[in-house]
């Protein structure tokens, strides 16, 4: 029976560089508990007065790991990227400590398939999604890109003009393109959910879902 984690549980974070550090404070910001560690001091004591427990420890020692109590997290983070070595010795360690979630960062494909195989139940990869998503958005077309493994994307853009002032349902655009407005942010308002009935107009911003070709192709036509 796969162990249920509590949506509060408190969050171990190994490494206090830039990927770790803005983990570790929006951890904290959202009133999470967190352990973050580094066998930086400097760093360590940078960020002790912005997160809820920072201690210094090479996470690379199993003893160190234990003496921390790393054993009694639910969740952890492996934030180490400058050394491969390092964080695949770390997440080999907390799997041998039976943590049960484990998010590991990676710098390459082939970093990501070894942590994988030691046990990482989720691996990031920071650098190539911010960089798929600036390439996105110098083209000028979208507002905000997110894709998600299975190729599905929601993309925020000014809407193109066959669909302005009329419902969504008489300009066909999950007939026509294959993708679905989901939300329409008018200015000064909050983000509402689209309904078959709703009418964007030239101020609007959408937020649309589909695949990535799909999006794309919708994003190219005319503003």
């Amino acid at each position: 029976m796969v162990e249920r984690i509590r949506s509060d549980a408190p969050v171990l974070v190994i490494g206090l560089g830039r990927f770790g550090a803005a983990c570790a404070g929006e951890l904290d910001r959202l009133e999470r508990e967190v352990l973050a560690i580094d066998d930086n001091l400097e760093l360590v004591q940078k960020w002790s007065e912005r997160v809820t427990h920072t201690v210094q420890a090479d996470a690379r020692n199993m003893d160190a790991l234990t003496q921390i109590g790393a054993q009694d997290f639910q969740v952890a983070v492996v934030a180490v990227g400058s050394s491969i070595e390092a964080s695949v010795l770390i997440t080999a360690n907390l799997v041998d400590l039976k943590v049960p979630q484990i998010w590991a960062k990676a710098v390459s494909q082939s970093h990501g398939k070894i942590l994988a195989r030691v046990g990482a139940n989720h691996v990031i990869y920071p650098e190539r999604e911010a960089g798929e998503r600036v390439a996105h958005l110098v083209s000028g077309r979208m507002l905000d890109f997110i894709r998600f493994d299975d190729d599905f994307v929601l993309a925020k853009m000014y809407p193109p003009k066959f669909i302005r002032g009329v419902g969504l349902n008489e300009s066909g655009v999950r007939t026509k393109y294959n993708v679905t407005v989901v939300g329409v942010k008018s200015p000064g308002k909050p983000f509402r959910y689209a309904e078959a009935n709703t009418i964007v107009t030239n101020h609007d911003l959408i937020i649309v879902s589909g695949t990535n070709s799909d999006i794309e192709r919708f994003a190219a036509l005319d503003r």
